[in-house]
């Protein structure tokens, strides 16, 4: 990044700002998985006047609430010593007991060992409920009622919340001191990636747009890519609103409703929930799980043993797909690359937007970021809250026209993809005077005719009643048609 780009940074976004230094500091929290927005926490927690680290206090700090080893937890615990512990854990619901349990993976503390007391759920409700958290968290070994056995006892919670409110009329503000291109490369250090790191613009805009699941709700992707290419850490790091499942057994309890148990999956309380090397996933019920995506997909929400389940959670697909010796796909067919559970047009149609992840680069140590750029922990709540900012989607309406006949799954495809690049890359359109209308085109609309035609394809090509032509959509008030046909976009710049 140049130097009057970092200077402008810090500039405009002052205390929301990190140096990051991924060579100093990368050895501080070896042995401790922890994504980035709490690394960023508390590395600006720990920082000197002069913007270098307190090595000392953070590592104190490490060693008091983050231990390496699970051993080290449970055996404090036995010896009935408290702990402060910054975490992360799953809240479970036992309703037919009546009581509120916890997990900590990491700290090897199960699911039938950890229970949250009705002073605490009080005292933060609507905090405590079903599905991952991170926190800070108190816990002792405390003895049942029946006094037979003991349970770890949450004592205290406070939510890791760094930021109770973003502004975001202030970062619409900022964005206007910056170049477009300056922006994507703002987005990119954003993400802990370097721009220099990108050979082009199709790269860095095909790289971003795994961020628009983050920021639109109910959006659904889909990326084939081969390894490499950092999707896992995307998905697993940038955020505590998203979930991650990497690998093992899923079932339609698991993501929806659990009948048993009589709680939430995970798709109720997150952003996005991210399938990685899908390939490698165990479906059971296979039949179940797709009818009930097939509903979820479409209208958000679904019906499970008699109980309707809602979300605003979007889901991505990620899977690894062959390519050539020019670094294209071996097979035209590319959803040949899913599950066979996957392989059905009536459930890939309900799909918005497809990311050509052969177009990234692999990832390699030159582009991991180094230098100041915006912390993450304030970019994934920025990212979380531009979810409920429904100006774009007026400003969209207001400026796009379209064929009265276009099938809906389309249009709303097209609209949802548009609006999550204008949140992403051009937040300080509020209203139309505003638009760029060349650049709406190049950076919203077209990119979302694109990624919508491409799943339409796909769908073709497993059954030839899917139609592949895509509905028109143009600029009102312009003499700009908007052609559904690619227009050469393989050899576009920006794709």
């Amino acid at each position: 990044m140049n130097e009057s780009l970092s200077d402008k940074i810090r500039e405009q976004f002052a205390a929301m700002t990190i140096y990051k230094d991924p060579t100093s500091t990368g050895s501080l929290f070896a042995g401790r998985n922890l994504p980035s927005f709490v690394k960023d926490f508390l590395l600006k927690r720990y920082i000197n006047p002069d913007g270098s680290v307190n090595r000392l206090k953070l590592t104190e700090f490490l060693d008091s609430v983050i231990p390496t080893e699970q051993s080290t937890v449970k055996d404090r615990l036995d010896c009935r010593e408290e702990l402060t512990l910054l975490t992360r854990f799953i809240v479970y619901i036992d309703l037919v007991k009546g009581i509120r349990r916890f997990s900590i993976p990491d700290m090897g503390i199960k699911q039938n060992e950890g229970q949250i007391p009705e002073y605490v759920y009080k005292a933060h409700m609507g905090e405590l409920v079903d599905g991952e958290k991170w926190g800070i968290i108190k816990l002792a070994l405390l003895p049942d009622d029946d006094g037979k056995k003991n349970h770890v006892e949450m004592t205290d919670y406070k939510p890791f919340k760094p930021y109770k409110s973003v502004d975001i009329d202030y970062f619409r503000n900022a964005r206007e001191a910056f170049t477009t291109k300056e922006w994507i490369d703002l987005l990119l250090s954003a993400m802990e990636y370097d721009a220099e790191g990108f050979q082009s613009q199709t790269e860095k805009i095909e790289f971003l747009t795994r961020l628009l699941i983050f920021l639109e709700p109910r959006l659904n992707v889909i990326e084939l890519a081969p390894k490499g290419t950092g999707k896992s850490y995307v998905f697993g790091n940038l955020s505590k609103y998203g979930w991650l499942v990497s690998g093992g057994k899923v079932t339609r309890a698991k993501l929806f409703y659990d009948k048993q148990k009589q709680q939430n999956g995970i798709m109720k309380n997150h952003d996005f929930t991210a399938f990685d090397e899908i390939q490698t996933i165990v479906f059971q019920e296979p039949a179940e799980i797709q009818a009930a995506l097939k509903s979820y997909l479409e209208s958000g929400k679904t019906t499970i043993d008699n109980n309707e389940f809602t979300s605003e959670c979007g889901l991505m697909l990620m899977g690894n797909i062959p390519l050539n010796e020019r670094k294209r796909p071996l097979n035209f067919r590319y959803f040949d690359s899913l599950p066979q559970n996957f392989r059905e047009s009536a459930l890939l149609d309900r799909f918005h937007c497809f990311i050509e992840g052969w177009h990234l680069p692999r990832i390699h140590k030159g582009m991991i970021f180094s230098g100041w750029t915006i912390n993450v922990e304030y970019f994934s709540e920025i990212l979380h809250a531009l979810r409920t900012q429904n100006i774009y989607g007026i400003v969209f309406d207001q400026i796009v026209g379209y064929d009265k006949n276009a099938d809906t799954r389309d249009f709303n495809a097209v609209k949802r993809i548009a609006v999550g690049y204008m949140k992403l890359l051009f937040p300080h359109w509020t209203n139309s005077s505003k638009v760029d209308m060349d650049e709406f085109d190049r950076y919203c609309l077209q990119p979302a005719i694109y990624r919508r035609g491409i799943i339409k394809e796909q769908c073709h090509y497993i059954d030839p009643e899917f139609k592949t032509t895509m509905p028109n959509f143009w600029i009102k008030n312009e003499l700009l048609n908007i052609s559904s046909n690619k227009q050469g976009m393989e050899e576009n710049e920006l794709f």
